[in-house]
């Protein structure tokens, strides 16, 4: 069976961009959620003093990860935060005071067994860095038996390089990461799996593999949305998730190539999550197209007037690529723990407007690029009659939002939009 997907035009502007530091920010602001699941409580108070490292949100919930300071200063403010989802979160405001003093409990941490790996990548604060920022700890804490870890190095998305400027500064770090995971875990092996379009990478972890047997690095076709866990599973090893699965249901635990390369550098020096390396990137508005590590909590402006953007003339910003990424509501929103990229592209005149979407045509575009040969069409017209049964039937529930439909639609018509709102019906409706 081969799985559906897009050919993009990937404008890996900045491959060879190598990663630089962005300038201390005059102030950060940390949400205290970054992740899915339970959002942290705040554990400091306005007029506190702060340190590098130290944690400043945590919860006792599972499905959770603790937030720590990107720099050291002076908690000014803790206010409500109004996430990209709608809904609110308690938010830390810290000014910095330039010294950047690292907090005195940051210790590489002691790890003898399994409980320990994993009580320390908790600890670490560590979320997915490929999408959906999932705990790390709770990912790694499979019940069900694992035989292979899946390293996700294929960057799909146009123009994010984040990963593969990772994949060519520090492999040691991933490799050493990888290795950390197998041995902790007891998983006899590993893939690393990278799009066919970045040979340079495809080398370099090669030959950095070629003294572990365990480690095998797997060129994978250029399709979009070749990252996505169910298509990588599929694509690296045959297996299929199917609905209502996770990867560790077939054996499988996936791991962002940025994560075991964090882990790595953790278990080295106990410095928690506290900057992301991100892709700025866009069209003639951004004037230094670069790849940067940030502190988490910078205000997005910070991170633009470094790539020397045109602010003024740039209407659209996103957090992450062209396909699955979100609008950035204001400039002065923060870089979060999943945010590998801003993107930033000029107003469009009015009369290049979006044209407005026709009536379906019932062509199939849709079905066969979506990599799971839903079928679009139909879901649409069961999410009009609210007819749960079917959807179910339909499997509107594996839809992943890639956008797959919505881009090779002639009638423009909002089709991946329609299929999460019928997506989100049928979640509430099982929830009852």
């Amino acid at each position: 069976m081969k799985l559906g997907g897009i050919k993009l035009h990937h404008h890996k502007n900045t491959e060879d961009c190598h990663s630089t530091a962005l300038p201390l920010p005059a102030k950060v602001r940390i949400p205290m959620s970054m992740h899915i699941g339970a959002p942290c409580s705040p554990i400091v108070k306005k007029g506190d003093l702060v340190t590098v490292g130290q944690k400043i949100g945590d919860t006792e919930a599972f499905m959770s990860a603790p937030i720590h300071s990107s720099v050291s200063g002076k908690v000014t403010n803790v206010c409500d935060y109004r996430m990209s989802s709608g809904k609110l979160c308690k938010m830390v405001e810290i000014e910095t005071d330039g010294e950047q003093a690292i907090c005195p409990d940051i210790v590489p941490p002691a790890i003898a067994n399994k409980d320990d790996f994993i009580k320390a990548v908790r600890e670490s604060g560590l979320t997915g860095m490929g999408g959906a920022s999932f705990p790390a700890h709770v990912k790694l804490s499979a019940k069900q038996p694992i035989d292979t870890l899946c390293i996700n190095a294929a960057e799909c998305e146009p123009y994010i390089t984040s990963d593969y400027r990772l994949m060519v500064e520090s492999p040691d770090e991933i490799i050493d990461g990888i290795l950390n995971v197998l041995k902790y875990l007891s998983i006899p092996k590993c893939i690393i799996g990278i799009e066919k379009n970045k040979p340079k990478a495809i080398e370099i972890l090669t030959e950095k593999a070629k003294s572990y047997p365990e480690i095998k690095v797997m060129t994978l076709p250029c399709t979009y949305p070749q990252g996505a866990e169910k298509v990588l599973i599929y694509n690296a090893l045959g297996r299929i998730v199917f609905e209502g699965q996770l990867p560790a249901d077939v054996g499988v635990t996936v791991m962002n190539v940025s994560s075991v390369a964090f882990v790595s550098r953790y278990i080295k020096t106990g410095m928690p999550m506290i900057t992301r390396m991100v892709t700025v990137d866009g069209d003639e508005v951004i004037g230094k197209k670069c790849n940067v590590i940030v502190p988490i909590g910078t205000p997005v402006v910070d991170v633009l007037k470094y790539a020397e953007c045109d602010i003024e003339n740039a209407e659209r910003l996103l957090y992450g690529g062209p396909m699955m990424g979100i609008s950035i509501r204001e400039i002065n929103d923060p870089v979060l723990k999943a945010n590998n990229a801003i993107l930033a592209f000029k107003r469009f005149p009015q009369k290049k407007a979006s044209p407005k979407p026709s009536a379906c045509i019932h062509c199939g575009r849709c079905i066969s690029a979506c990599p799971f040969h839903l079928m679009p069409p139909d879901i649409c017209r069961a999410y009009g009659r609210k007819d749960i049964q079917e959807l179910q039937k339909l499997k509107t529930a594996l839809c992943m939002n890639c956008g797959c439909c919505t881009y090779v639609c002639p009638a423009k018509r909002p089709v991946a939009e329609t299929n999460q709102l019928a997506k989100a019906l049928v979640m509430s409706a099982i929830k009852k």
